[in-house]
């Protein structure tokens, strides 16, 4: 089980390579109840600043940026390719696109609706992460929330009143395992040159990721004109992988963060993080009513590094149960190939 996460013990983490294959969660409306510890969960622990960002993710050639005018335009059936896992071995998933792809060797696994360009929600939140460590800012510095993060779009309630103060690490903590909007928003209001120049940022890293079919216009996801495709996220994903604080954030399942001196506990909004049958790497979950629930991981299964992308789940439990049934059909799969070789 992967322990609560104090942040300055990942500034002695390396980035890890991974290979990048080819091809933000809004919070509710209601704010989130505290959620009392389950067996196997994580304990809360009050977090200490760190001191620096980690290096971010080398970049590669620029593409050009291309987006179809209307989800509804884009999204089309497309049918399950299980690779090499037989025929006899079918799998359901429920969202309406989803990508399973071999970290290793850039292995489609499982695809439905790959290319369909939809919204993404707050899925964004790991592009957002990744441009605030990119520009190397002091972590440790406070930023404050102001009028100007309060979302008057959805009407997404926060727990970090105007005048909040924290530190940027503990902002970008909240943004990505409790997919806190105003710490996302805040954390690209402080970034040099403000939040017109952060948008712009987030969508050059898009392009130097090849991401062709993505297109940012805030950090948050809270807007519907945030859209990629599940092959364009399996890139982020496998991007935001290499940066340690993204990791260890993303999965962290509970922390009392300190804000203008009050403690607030906070939870992780991928229950998955926190069960003993995962090995999760990195996370994300997101929703707005446009997008639908969604959730992107990087995990191990059935002893392969896996990027899992779950777009536009319908049922509140529907991408929780995507990723087990996934999970269940990979280890039986590789459960049967052992069998037959043995």
């Amino acid at each position: 089980m992967r322990k609560t996460f104090i942040p300055a013990l990942l500034l002695g983490f390396a980035a890890v390579s991974l290979a990048v294959p080819p091809a933000a969660e809004a919070a509710q409306p209601k704010a989130r109840k505290t959620q009392k510890s389950t067996a196997g969960a994580k304990p809360a622990k009050s977090l200490k600043p760190a001191k620096a960002a980690p290096a971010g993710a080398a970049k590669p050639k620029v593409v050009s940026q291309a987006v179809p005018s209307s989800r509804a335009a884009s999204v089309h059936r497309a049918s399950a390719v299980p690779a090499d896992f037989g025929e006899a071995q079918r799998l359901a998933v429920q969202s309406s696109a989803a990508l399973v792809l071999d970290q290793g060797n850039g292995e489609v696994i499982y695809q439905k609706n790959a290319s369909a360009v939809v919204p993404i929600a707050s899925i964004t939140k790991l592009m957002t992460a990744m441009v605030v460590l990119d520009s190397q800012p002091n972590l440790a510095a406070s930023v404050t929330i102001g009028e100007e993060d309060i979302d008057t779009l959805k009407g997404s309630r926060s727990r970090l009143s105007v005048g909040t103060v924290l530190t940027r690490e503990h902002a970008l903590l909240l943004a990505l395992m409790s997919s806190e909007n105003r710490a996302a928003h805040t954390l690209a209001r402080h970034y040099p040159g403000g939040l017109h120049a952060f948008v712009e940022a987030m969508n050059r890293k898009a392009r130097s990721l090849g991401m062709m079919n993505t297109h940012f216009e805030d950090p948050t996801g809270l807007t519907s004109n945030n859209v990629s495709t599940a092959n364009d996220l399996a890139k982020m994903v496998a991007a935001a992988h290499t940066y340690p604080l993204i990791r260890e954030f993303s999965t962290t399942s509970g922390a009392l963060v300190e804000t203008s001196g009050r403690m607030l506990e906070y939870h992780n909004t991928n229950a998955l993080v926190k069960s003993s049958t995962w090995d999760i790497g990195l996370s994300k979950t997101g929703y707005i009513q446009e997008a639908g629930k969604c959730l992107v991981m990087q995990a191990r299964v059935a002893e392969r590094p896996v990027v899992i992308v779950l777009l536009d789940s319908a049922g509140k439990m529907t991408r929780i149960g995507d990723a087990n049934r996934i999970k269940r059909w990979m280890e039986s799969a590789s459960l049967g190939r052992r069998t037959s070789r043995a």
